[in-house]
């Protein structure tokens, strides 16, 4: 082979190994890697950004949900269709223990989420348990963005009382499977339950804050334990006001066992004192016995029965008084006479049929029972003053609105009622006598209700200042009431006061409501310093309300 050949094939090679052909079928290749490479990452970056986009939409992790069946209940309403009781969805948060990945550090975020609720590493131990019951959607939020899957959401209805105290002891409360343990709820459970309409109520929101509101002023100046007060329409029992002090939260839903919670209102049985002489007069009048002008001559300053004393309250009181003067100047002695000439037999059926003695049916079952005793001589004597017989403040005001109605026979209630027949079971005679003289009470010096007498409305009432029965005997602490009638020309409401345990304050400044110079201390601690005041500040907010409304 010659040198060219040589040359001319090594050339030949050379061109083969470095053919642009071959070249070009290598790039071809690593082209199409890289598009399906980059074609790839190009699909995975979509669906990051996609997920991406989905979580930063999405506030709260999904958890695990449960929905608790409850029964719902209708709402409550006041006279107005104010909402006082409501059932409303809420969510319950609670955790399951076995699903919590780090304990500790779950409980320190709890903490700090919830300072002021005790969270310890005992609660790891239960099978389940309640975060918070009624977690507010910050809250909800806070705890769910922790992440932990151990939460559990219980959708559930919860019942809220928007009003918070202002009517715990006339509506009262649920237990924690949604059923009616006392007040409303409880007597009225089957109709909440099955009926989707609201119940309403005779009272009235405002007229319940007013009166509260000066209640509650009476703790600061008499340092009384307790209080109560009823506003009530004598001609239809309507009442418009039920107030118990002290009164509890009924969206706490805590379990009250304290006596000092109980309803005063209702279920407290206490000696009024001298509110009852007015059911002495009234009896004396129905049984014709006495009259306004008879005259009692002669009464002595103190009497005994069965070796235990009767005396005047203020020795000042003179001997000489009528049937009219006797309650207009509270006196025992007068008041014992008279009721000596109506009668045990006589009295004790005046008792029962204005319903002071008789079991009283309300629409609630929290309602006290009268203590009497036996009837006798001594115990007719005590009982035409206020003393030895304990009974309601609701049965007072009942009495009360019978005395000053007409004698038309009322059935107190808290329902609202669309038509009322009245019967007649007192002479219409004795409220045309006895509701002037219980204005005079008020309006006039030789009352004992001064404090009462607000322009305007023709105040009448009574007022009551008994000692408290003590192991057999009486002692010093005071339950003083005052029971009114107004406008006593043409009888609409009464407004039952009541304060247990008063104290007297010898720096309380009174204000008089006629020309007379304020007067500092109270002394006697008696209704007329005490309750009475009470009543006239109450009166002053409740009057113009009640004068445009009702």
């Amino acid at each position: 082979m010659s040198e060219f050949d040589n040359q001319s094939q090594s050339s030949q090679k050379f061109h083969d190994s470095f053919s642009f052909k071959e070249n070009k079928s290598y790039l071809k290749i690593s082209f199409e890697r890289i598009a399906f490479i980059f074609f790839v990452f190009f699909i995975l970056a979509i669906v990051f950004s996609s997920k991406v986009l989905l979580l930063s939409t999405k506030k709260i992790p999904e958890i695990q949900k449960i929905v608790k069946k409850e029964n719902f209940r209708s709402s409550i309403l006041d006279n107005e269709g104010n909402i006082l009781a409501k059932s409303v969805p809420v969510i319950n948060l609670g955790i399951n223990p076995n699903l919590v990945i780090d304990k500790e550090k779950l409980l320190i975020s709890l903490k700090l989420i919830f300072p002021s609720k005790s969270f310890d590493k005992e609660m790891y131990e239960k099978k389940f348990f309640y975060v918070k019951k009624k977690i507010s959607p910050k809250k909800l939020e806070q705890v769910l963005l922790l992440g932990d899957k151990a939460f559990i959401q219980e959708d559930s209805i919860a019942r809220v009382y928007p009003n918070g105290n202002l009517f715990s002891h006339v509506i009262g409360q649920i237990d924690n499977d949604n059923n009616g343990i006392s007040g409303i709820e409880k007597t009225f459970d089957y109709e909440l339950t099955t009926s989707k309409e609201p119940l309403k109520l005779t009272l009235n929101k405002d007229l319940q804050y007013l009166i509260k509101e000066e209640l509650s002023k009476s703790e600061d100046i008499f340092k009384n334990i307790g209080s109560a007060a009823i506003l009530m329409d004598i001609n239809n029992g309507n009442i418009l006001s039920m107030v118990s002090l002290p009164d509890f939260d009924l969206n706490k839903r805590e379990k009250i066992n304290d006596v000092k919670y109980i309803n005063r209102a209702t279920k407290g049985v206490y000696e009024f004192g001298s509110v009852f002489k007015t059911f002495t007069l009234a009896a004396g009048l129905q049984y014709n016995v006495v009259q306004p002008e008879t005259e009692f001559k002669d009464l002595k300053k103190k009497i005994t029965c069965a070796g235990n004393s009767i005396s005047e309250y203020d020795d000042k009181i003179p001997s000489d008084l009528t049937a009219e003067e006797i309650l207009i100047r509270s006196g025992n002695i007068g008041s014992v006479r008279i009721a000596e000439k109506v009668g045990i037999e006589n009295f004790n059926y005046f008792l029962q049929n204005i319903g002071i003695i008789s079991n009283l049916k309300f629409d609630i079952q929290e309602v006290g029972r009268t203590q009497l005793g036996r009837w006798g001589k001594c115990k007719l004597a005590t009982i035409a003053f206020g003393h030895g017989i304990a009974t309601t403040l609701l049965q007072l005001s009942k009495g009360y609105s019978i005395i000053s109605n007409g004698g038309y026979e009322i059935i107190p209630t808290l329902i609202k009622k669309e038509k009322i027949e009245r019967q007649r079971i007192l002479s219409e005679k004795i409220s045309e006598t006895i509701n002037p003289i219980l204005r005079k009470i008020v309006s006039t010096k030789e009352g004992t209700a001064g404090f009462a007498n607000v322009k305007g409305y023709e105040i009448g009432g009574k007022t009551g200042t008994a000692d408290q029965p003590s192991m057999g005997g009486y002692s010093k602490k005071k339950v003083n009431t005052f029971a009114s009638v107004f406008p006593t020309s043409n009888p609409k409401f009464v407004l039952a006061v009541m304060l247990d345990e008063p104290k007297a304050n010898r720096e309380f400044v009174y204000h008089y409501r006629d020309d007379r110079y304020p007067y500092k201390g109270n002394w006697r601690n008696t209704a007329g310093w005490t309750t009475v005041w009470i009543t006239g500040q109450i009166m002053d907010k409740i009057g113009p309300i009640l004068a445009t409304k009702y």
